[in-house]
């Protein structure tokens, strides 16, 4: 196992103002005590935050994962959706390039969409499920930025919109899958189609397939929010575990991994 792709130096996460309203898609004041401690935890595995201040306003301004794939030194930013999106990514680019010292790929194909809750990087090779999000030139325009990695597209069953919210690593080599029959589906077409073999980690709770592996932790949602997943993360899992109670950010993101962006420094 090579614990080394999942090494990272840097989480660049949105920046919250204080002031919050609720509305009927989540209680925003939990969602931002939930938001305040998955950066503390963050900062316990050795990351150095980088809020980035935008216009937006919470929880729009914290899922970042969508608006950017950042891989080697790398930042690919698809064409954006929304005014909200461009002003996030214009402030993100300035990140990167400055403080990080990436270089910025911005997708040039006006056909192509692509979302990074659609995609997977497995520390080996990607992987872009096929949505209303995300298509084939979206697909073609991240294999292009890192030519290095082997690129699939991944036709998703029907009614499924984020790739990521059925698959996610759980470690170096362990894709952690939801047990739903559509997440079965897609399963058998990514085995299919790697290049390299993986371990699969099977959850009961769709909610539970999106975790966080980073710098040898894994972290998962709380056993109060996916109890039978929990069990399978402690009997499955042997090596560092965190838990975080999820739930409001879950109503407004595709999971852990929607929330920031992973950066290993060159």
């Amino acid at each position: 196992m090579d614990f080394k792709m999942h090494e990272y130096t840097h989480a660049v996460v949105g920046k919250v103002i204080p002031a919050l309203k609720l509305t009927d898609r989540a209680d925003l004041n939990d969602a931002r005590r939930q938001y305040d401690y998955y950066l503390r935890l963050l900062k316990e595995l050795n990351l150095e935050i980088i809020e980035v201040e935008t216009d937006a306003y919470f929880p729009e301004n914290i899922i970042f994962e969508d608006i950017a794939i950042v891989c080697h030194g790398i930042m690919l930013l698809p064409r954006p959706v929304s005014s909200t999106e461009e002003i996030i990514m214009t402030a993100l680019k300035e990140v990167m390039q400055n403080e990080l010292g990436h270089t910025v790929i911005e997708v040039s194909d006006p056909e192509a969409k692509l979302a990074g809750s659609d995609v997977l990087f497995t520390g080996r090779e990607f992987f872009v499920g096929i949505t209303e999000t995300s298509n084939e030139a979206g697909a073609s325009a991240l294999a292009e930025a890192f030519p290095e990695f082997p690129c699939t597209p991944i036709k998703v069953s029907q009614g499924v919109r984020h790739l990521k919210k059925y698959f996610s690593m759980a470690g170096p080599d362990i894709l952690c899958v939801a047990s739903s029959k559509e997440a079965k589906e897609m399963l058998k077409r990514i085995e299919r189609e790697a290049t390299f073999t993986y371990q699969t980690l099977t959850v009961p709770e769709v909610g539970a397939a999106n975790c966080l592996y980073v710098n040898g932790t894994l972290i998962h949602r709380a056993i109060e929010e996916i109890p039978e997943s929990f069990k399978v993360f402690c009997e499955r899992i042997d090596f560092a575990r965190r838990s975080i109670c999820f739930s409001s950010l879950a109503k407004v993101s595709s999971g852990l991994t929607a929330c920031c962006l992973l950066v290993r420094k060159p």
